[in-house]
């Protein structure tokens, strides 16, 4: 049995811890896996199979540089001594980890690195800077560099067109089985309380049946929701509260539920206050969404700039129309499909809610099998290259 590894910073709440776990699951019945955190925490570490070994490697950061610089030389070397070269196979799978891609160069010559966004949004278009975190993560020794969207990959080889050969896009798995059961899981009631007030009592949520949505919403109210990070400048979350203030004076009759946490959530907090949204429900990070997914009537993306969203796909896998500001490889894989792409601003979000509370969506039915099936085949490929 081949030997690998993957490294990443945690295993929190995220689309790439997400897409890690899910990826680990399907790759632990055919080969002996390492993972290693920069830091052992997070709710997914109870998903781990308990045959993946983990362990960490964390630099020190104590403020004097010399110290820090000297600590960080032993652990690196000692890192080496144990490691160099043991593994048939190697990942980094935080791209934002410098640890990370560090572990991965040193464990096997054949190794990778997946980039799970649009580094260049980051960076605003300075492309110097763009140039500098690449080169600071060795990019160039990485055998294979693994895009999750293609848009992703040619922003790279415009930068860095010597490598064009090392690039391979290789979107992320998707544990659908797990998707379907979790989704029909019990949702708190103190939620039911926050999303349909003092009214929830009548609601048949309280008696669980998720299933029927036009039994299950009684008041005749469209459901949007949002899953992710709070944080404004890569998801926009602003863009949702504008279109709300603007669709409610209107007269529009609609929820909007905000699952996810960050720097950002207290902002959100204040304006929803401030400007008396009432029909915003934030709600907090959940370790299983996915109830709110089948309570909800559309997914609703925000953001400025995404690699590829893990929740494009959990929203298909549930049957969810999805509208979405122009990101990754949205206008090829959603537009016309499984939703609607708009324009990457607060006019294009209020546009697509209110063409939806207008209209509705019709999306075709989604086959994750043969998703995941063409995925696997890329991922052994990489592996086995």
């Amino acid at each position: 049995m081949k030997k690998i590894l993957f490294s990443a910073y945690s295993l929190d709440v995220g689309g790439i811890e997400t897409a890690l776990v899910t990826l680990l699951k399907y790759l632990v019945k055919d080969f002996d896996i390492t993972l290693v955190l920069e830091k052992k925490q997070g709710i997914f570490l109870e998903d781990l199979s308990k045959e993946i070994k983990v362990i960490t490697y964390t630099p020190s950061s104590i403020k004097f540089g010399i110290i820090r610089k000297a600590i960080n030389f032993v652990k690196q070397s000692i890192f080496k001594i144990k490691y160099k070269n043991k593994f048939d196979f190697s990942a980094d799978f935080a791209t934002y980890s410098m640890p990370a891609s560090f572990v991965a160069r040193v464990a096997s010559k054949n190794n990778a690195i997946w980039i799970h966004n649009n580094y260049m949004n980051f960076y605003d278009n300075d492309i110097i800077q763009y140039r500098k975190f690449f080169n600071s993560l060795k990019i160039k020794d990485f055998k294979k560099i693994v895009f999750v969207s293609d848009l992703d990959k040619k922003v790279f080889i415009a930068q860095f067109p010597e490598l064009v050969k090392n690039t391979v896009v290789c979107n992320n798995l998707i544990d659908y089985e797990k998707i379907e059961n979790l989704s029909n899981e019990e949702i708190p009631e103190d939620d039911l309380q926050k999303i349909y007030g003092n009214n929830y009592m009548n609601n048949s949520h309280v008696n669980r049946k998720l299933n029927d949505k036009a039994e299950s919403n009684k008041e005749k109210c469209p459901i949007f929701i949002n899953v992710g990070r709070h944080d404004e400048k890569q998801k926009k979350i602003s863009r949702i509260l504008e279109a709300t203030e603007k669709l409610n004076k209107q007269g529009y009759k609609f929820k909007v539920l905000l699952i996810g946490k960050g720097t950002n959530s207290k902002d959100y907090e204040k304006i929803i206050k401030e400007k008396k949204l009432d029909n915003i429900i934030m709600l907090g990070a959940k370790k299983n969404p996915y109830p709110y997914f089948k309570l909800s009537d559309c997914f609703l993306l925000s953001s400025q700039f995404e690699g590829y969203p893990v929740v494009f796909v959990e929203s298909q896998i549930l049957g969810l129309p999805i509208i979405t500001t122009n990101v990754s490889d949205s206008k090829e894989d959603i537009d016309g499909k499984y939703g609607k792409v708009v324009d990457n601003s607060s006019k294009g979000v209020y546009k697509g809610m209110k063409e939806f509370l207008d209209k509705g969506l019709q999306v075709q039915k989604f086959n994750p099998e043969e998703f995941n099936e063409e995925i696997t085949k890329k991922v052994r490929s990489i592996i086995n290259d």
